[in-house]
């Protein structure tokens, strides 16, 4: 047999979010969150699709944490709903939230299964929508404030923290492009959500240091390859650009490098900055730039730029080559040369995979298995890409498959199926795919067959 080892110690485990999976959306004094609304305003989502229910985590969550230790995995990335801790956003404790997720904690430590909490993973609670949302300096600080509450209740077990979960997609997606809650297309609004997100994450790890000081900090950034169509000049700057639209404008204030002046001048010339950068005050680069323990990535597919109208502009190539159901191209090679630019230029003294994965269809068949050949080969590809980039000296600490159960995919409702678990979503069955025993047999053995 041939295949990749991993270094001792490595860290395997699955990713959820909560509003994906929770549902329980008026229980025990949950309040409302931008994604109740988004899903229930008409054609914001595929079917109408709503997380109402979603995998009804919230009362089955010892059956998912049963099937996280047959997995076997070490670790177990979630996030916390900002709306169950506080409903209002601000102010009064919800104490039925915080019990909930101690409660799961404790499950997952009883199963040596180490938490890996995420503070914000996109459900901003609708009253802060309400007086501005992210593009407003308010929300950011009441992110901090409620970072230092959780902190506080279960900084004693967590040790691994993440504040902000892809702040591209707070932004740019959900202000900009209008495909996420809030649905805005306002491209100014969308550069402040940006910068409010950013400084909330460095206001966040400043109040975790001092409410859980043996904790890890990090963020968790979304990253996409960005590569040019052909040689040319035209496209290779407009490949640029894009990089700079998804990932620059995110990694180089969190690394200190302040945001891309290329980009800034592109913004301006796009109309984007009517008013300038005059949503950044003095000192906050300073407090974005605040060191962490560990970056986060999500990786999923390439995007090929070519050239667009204007010199500020691209556009998206659609290339004839295999993808995965919600249409993003397989490329682990774009994943590999990724990890090694995020050590090489940023420096991150520890790296870890928060998401990876893939959307197939497959449900049961007559005999009840699901048999999902093709997330196996996909993720035996990008575990291959993942172990090349460690041999080339990438600190990379752990691998978290996106997601242990099929979950709402956002916009996309219901159709997109990332689990390594299928779940029915009328009678909420959860049946382990072919991928979840791949999975188990590469966490036993630490080691991944080519």
């Amino acid at each position: 047999m041939t295949g990749y080892d991993f270094p001792q110690g490595f860290v395997w485990g699955t990713a959820t979010a909560a509003y994906q999976i929770e549902g329980a959306v008026h229980a025990d004094g949950r309040g409302e969150s931008i994604w109740d609304r988004f899903s229930h305003t008409p054609g914001k989502t595929l079917n109408g699709d709503n997380g109402d229910v979603a995998c009804d985590h919230y009362h089955r969550w010892p059956e998912d944490i049963a099937l996280m230790a047959d997995l076997g995995i070490q670790a177990y990335r979630f996030s916390v709903a900002w709306p169950r801790i506080l409903p209002s956003g601000r102010g009064k404790i919800n104490q039925a939230g915080i019990d909930f997720y101690s409660r799961l904690v404790d499950r997952l430590l009883e199963h040596g299964i180490t938490p890996f909490l995420t503070l914000y993973h996109w459900d901003l609670p609708q009253v802060l929508q309400d007086s501005g949302g992210w593009p407003a300096r308010d929300t950011a600080q009441a992110f901090a404030e409620y970072a230092g509450i959780v902190g506080r209740a279960l900084g004693d077990r967590v040790k691994h923290w993440m504040t902000i979960n892809e702040p591209w997609c707070v932004s740019i997606l959900s202000h900009y492009m209008g495909e996420h809650a809030p649905g805005l297309q306002n491209p100014p609004l969308a550069l402040a959500a940006a910068h409010h997100t950013l400084l909330g994450h460095g206001w966040a790890v400043q109040e975790l240091r001092r409410e859980a000081p043996a904790c890890e900090v990090g963020i968790v950034l979304n990253y996409t390859a960005s590569v040019p169509a052909s040689d040319s000049a035209a496209d290779q700057a407009a490949a640029r650009r894009y990089d700079g639209f998804f990932n620059r404008w995110f990694s180089d204030p969190v690394a200190g490098l302040g945001y891309p002046a290329d980009m800034v001048a592109n913004y301006s010339a796009a109309g984007f900055l009517p008013d300038g950068m005059n949503f950044v005050q003095p000192g906050d680069m300073a407090t974005i730039a605040t060191p962490t323990d560990f970056l986060g990535a999500n990786y999923y597919t390439r995007e090929v730029i070519a050239a667009g109208e204007t010199d500020w502009d691209w556009q998206l190539v659609t290339l004839d080559t295999e993808r995965t159901a919600i249409g993003w191209e397989i490329y682990p090679q774009g994943f590999y040369e990724l990890l090694l630019r995020l050590y090489s230029h940023y420096r991150f003294p520890k790296i870890y995979v928060t998401e990876n994965g893939a959307s197939y269809a497959e449900g049961p068949d007559s005999a009840g298995r699901v048999r999902d050949e093709r997330r196996v080969r996909y993720l035996r590809q990008h575990f291959g890409a993942a172990q090349r980039a460690i041999s080339a000296g990438v600190p990379l600490g752990g691998y978290f498959v996106w997601s242990l159960l099929d979950n709402f995919e956002w916009a996309k409702g219901y159709n997109d199926r990332f689990g390594l678990v299928h779940v029915n979503y009328e009678t909420q069955q959860r049946t382990p795919k072919d991928s979840f025993a791949f999975f188990k047999q590469v966490i036993a053995e630490n080691a991944v067959e080519e």
